[in-house]
């Protein structure tokens, strides 16, 4: 049987995007989505979001990140292709 093709992508998401629920917003897009991952802080302000799955769920992740949650802020993407790592869901870090 064949496996469907994964992929994974990386983005480092700029501006109000720490304390205002952004990597929980991250978790509930990508769990809507059926994508596993995590999302995190990292100290420079920004946030840190990785998901595994299909391109066209990783597409509509990807529009999703560049919204954010309402109290969100956010002044840019930085979007990276990555390597698949295996995860059973989506958590945050």
């Amino acid at each position: 049987m064949a496996r469907k093709q994964l992929a994974a992508r990386r983005w480092f998401v700029r501006g109000r995007v720490q304390g205002v629920g952004y990597r929980y917003f991250a978790q509930h897009a990508a769990s809507s989505l059926g994508l596993a991952g995590y999302a995190r802080n990292l100290d420079d302000g920004r946030v840190e979001v990785y998901a595994a799955g299909p391109e066209t769920k990783l597409a509509a992740m990807a529009g999703m990140l560049y919204r954010g949650p309402r109290w969100a802020d956010v002044h840019g993407v930085e979007e990276l292709e990555a390597a698949v790592e295996t995860s059973a869901s989506f958590e945050v870090r």
